[in-house]
């Protein structure tokens, strides 16, 4: 294998790459926008809930009960009335209508045990799963301190104090950000690389390319490291410009260690590229086959979901995937600080299924050239 040759095939995919507004596009996209986006609009946050309130009872604790909603958990509560409920709750207007009954303060100082009832529109999901509980958790705060007259908090004799590692502001979207970075240098790179490929064969231009004193193995590794560069490029500007800039997110770790990590992830994502390529015929057939592998790798890898609440046999099985050790070695450096002493051994995890990927990925290349 000529360098020489490696270098100038590579420098001609830049080239292709930067005449395709299209994959220009996709790349600032992924690496800026959708980076903060993703920050900034965490689903599984309670945040301006819409909630109304039927009040039948017109009583002291109906009232405790409605002035404690107020933002940023829920909107200031709009006051209806028992028929418009129903058809409010029907047109989406209000993801949570509480109906306090007449009478209730009567029943509740007579000692009985009066019901509220609380409709949930189940749909809005992100805010229902975690709103119902907030709701409870309010009404019987005051329905509480309205009986024992005075607003103060239980004894304990045990004393926790908190201590949030890493992340101190308890922010979601610090997590989000980084981690939609991570999940985005592995579909850029097998994106990119995949289509560097096709846009050759439909192109014509892969068979111009053989008849010239040029291998294989130099066309796929010259496509490997410009994809590869390109996205490297792309995730240090995010991590910089959007991440720390941007967003004013602490990384903790070295940049530079973690690039290196990325390059390693890289060889075999892009060599994962090349395979998916060769056996696409086209373009479609290609996105095709993204669809059912970056979903996997992205929801099976720990990015989304700590891999301790899987069932082992997955667990198992994502140890064969790159990205499984990648998001553990990226997690580890920018949100922990870990050096190389900690994540040595993603890194060795990286580097052998990146030979056996490249390997595989050339034979099939070689393949598909007869």
């Amino acid at each position: 294998m000529r360098i020489d040759h490696v270098f100038h095939l590579g420098i001609k995919e830049l080239r292709g790459l930067a005449r395709d507004p299209i994959m220009l596009v996709l790349i600032v996209y992924a690496f800026t926008i959708a980076n903060y986006t993703a920050a900034n609009s965490v689903p599984e946050t309670l945040n301006r809930a819409a909630i109304a309130v039927v009040d039948e009872d017109q009583s002291p604790v109906s009232s405790r009960i409605i002035t404690a909603f107020y933002p940023p958990y829920f909107v200031v509560p709009r006051m209806i009335d028992l028929s418009e409920m129903d058809g409010r709750m029907d047109a989406g207007l209000d993801t949570f209508a509480l109906n306090i009954p007449p009478n209730f303060q009567r029943d509740l100082l007579a000692g009985r045990a009066p019901e509220i009832q609380l409709n949930i529109d189940a749909t809005r999901m992100s805010q229902a799963f975690s709103g119902g509980g907030y709701v409870q958790a309010i009404v019987s705060s005051e329905i509480d301190e309205f009986l024992s007259r005075h607003r103060a908090g239980a004894s304990v004799p045990v004393d926790l104090e908190l201590r949030a590692r890493f992340n101190p502001e308890l922010n979601k979207g610090w997590f989000t950000a980084i981690t939609n970075i991570i999940n985005s240098i592995t579909m850029l790179s097998i994106v990119l690389t995949g289509a560097a490929l096709i846009r050759e064969r439909e192109h014509g231009t892969i068979e111009h390319l053989l008849v010239m004193p040029i291998t294989p193995a130099e066309i796929m590794v010259s496509k490997i490291w410009s994809m590869a560069f390109v996205v490297l490029v792309a995730s240090a500007s995010a991590l910089v410009f959007v991440a720390q800039g941007l967003l004013s997110i602490p990384v903790q770790g070295s940049l530079t260690l973690f690039l290196l990590g990325a390059s390693v992830h890289l060889f075999a994502t892009t060599s994962m590229g090349i395979y998916l390529a060769t056996v696409a015929g086209s373009m479609p057939q290609f996105g095709l086959l993204l669809m059912l592998a970056l979903f996997p790798l992205r929801a099976l890898s720990g990015g989304m979901t700590p891999r301790e609440s899987m069932p082992e046999f997955i667990q198992n099985i994502m140890l064969a995937a790159p990205n499984t050790h990648f998001v553990a070695m990226a997690q580890a450096i920018l949100f922990r600080g870990a050096g190389i002493d900690v994540v040595w051994p993603q890194f060795l995890a990286l580097i052998a299924i990146g030979a056996v990927l490249f390997t595989f990925s050339l034979w099939r290349f070689r393949q598909s050239l007869r």
